[in-house]
């Protein structure tokens, strides 16, 4: 769902790299299910992103069915 919040706050991938410092492929591998992104890295996306507390409580619910599908 992150690229869905990126699209909505009209970014593109290259400028949440710069606002966030968080590199690119990283960006790339958290929006398609590769990647689960660390906390700090999570926070810096959900603050560049503006998401709401709804928004923020269901990417974690998310995040952790799927460890502990593992």
């Amino acid at each position: 769902m992150l690229k869905e919040y990126r699209i909505r706050a009209k970014l593109f991938q290259e400028e949440l790299e710069k606002i966030t410092n968080v590199d690119r492929k990283t960006i790339f591998r958290v929006e398609n299910d590769y990647n689960v992104p660390l906390l700090d890295t999570f926070a810096k996306l959900v603050i560049a992103l503006k998401m709401s507390n709804d928004e923020i409580a269901q990417e974690v619910k998310k995040i952790t069915k799927n460890n502990t599908k593992s």
